[in-house]
């Protein structure tokens, strides 16, 4: 009995040391950067009380056995077990997906709907209602009377169109012709001391054939100023013109028999032999 109580108590104490050697060991290997996790201390656990059988030794004595004090078993305070620090998993930017340009769709024109011309209704000419002619009364026809003038030219204005410092020529005579294929006309005038002329109407002669008519100079009776120019066709024939009527008068005319026409003025100049005085 003494040897089994020996024997665990040898193994009592052996447990301690090896306890104490590999708790100490631990201790060595407790990572500085982290705290320990320290479980809680549980109490002592009481050792079991041995049990004690008595036996009688010869000579009637007990002997007291002695037992070493009993050490609560000391456990080694827990650690957390060390884990290394999880990293979050880095993850490559994600790129927003590129997609290309959308372009709109292509429509081709669209042309606009080709309508033929209309065409603006035909309607017919409106014909002016068609009247008979109103036929005016047919002009009567007159007899026709011809005057006109003629001057003696300047000297000094020899070879000028110009009547400037011409003075009447008396006795000079012109010629009036009309050629009517079926009553041909050639009457003469002379002209008076004012250098006027009048031709009085012939009976052959009306109104209706004055256009066939013309009046051309015939002679010059001063010696000095014979030569005849063409100021007014004198030379070519000059026609007839209508004399405009007088402004009417407060006292009453008897209306003329016959329609005047007028030529002229005619100029007659000295020959290019003649010198002329110097003024």
């Amino acid at each position: 009995m003494g040897f089994r109580v020996n024997l665990l108590s040898l193994l009592v104490l052996g447990s301690c040391l090896m306890i104490n050697v590999f708790g100490s060991f631990d201790l060595d290997h407790v990572s500085w950067t982290q705290a320990p996790h320290l479980s809680p201390l549980l109490p002592p656990a009481a050792a079991p009380a041995p049990h004690h059988h008595h036996h009688k030794r010869p000579g009637g004595h007990h002997h007291k056995p002695t037992h070493p004090p009993s050490v609560a078993p000391v456990h080694p305070p827990t650690k957390a077990p060390v884990h290394p620090p999880t990293k979050a998993p880095v993850h490559p930017p994600t790129k927003a997906p590129v997609h290309p340009p959308t372009k709109a769709p292509v429509h081709p024109p669209t042309k606009a709907p080709v309508h033929p011309p209309t065409k603006a209704p035909v309607h017919p000419p409106v014909v002016a209602p068609v009247h008979p002619p109103t036929h005016s009364p047919l002009p009567v026809r007159r007899k026709v009377a011809v005057q006109g003038m003629v001057y003696c030219k300047a000297c000094k204005y020899k070879g000028v169109d110009t009547l400037m410092g011409a003075t009447p020529l008396q006795g000079a005579k012109v010629l009036l012709t009309c050629k009517n294929n079926k009553y041909p006309l050639r009457v003469n005038g002379t002209t008076d001391k004012n250098g006027f002329f009048f031709i009085e109407p012939p009976k052959t002669l009306t109104t209706f054939g004055v256009h066939k008519c013309k009046v051309t100079l015939l002679s010059s009776p001063k010696a000095t100023c014979k030569h005849p120019t063409n100021l007014h066709y004198g030379v070519k024939g000059a026609i007839l013109v209508p004399t405009p009527k007088p402004v009417k008068s407060k006292l009453p005319s008897p209306p003329l028999p016959y329609d005047v026409f007028t030529v002229g003025p005619f100029a007659y100049e000295a020959s290019k032999k003649i010198v002329c005085p110097h003024a």
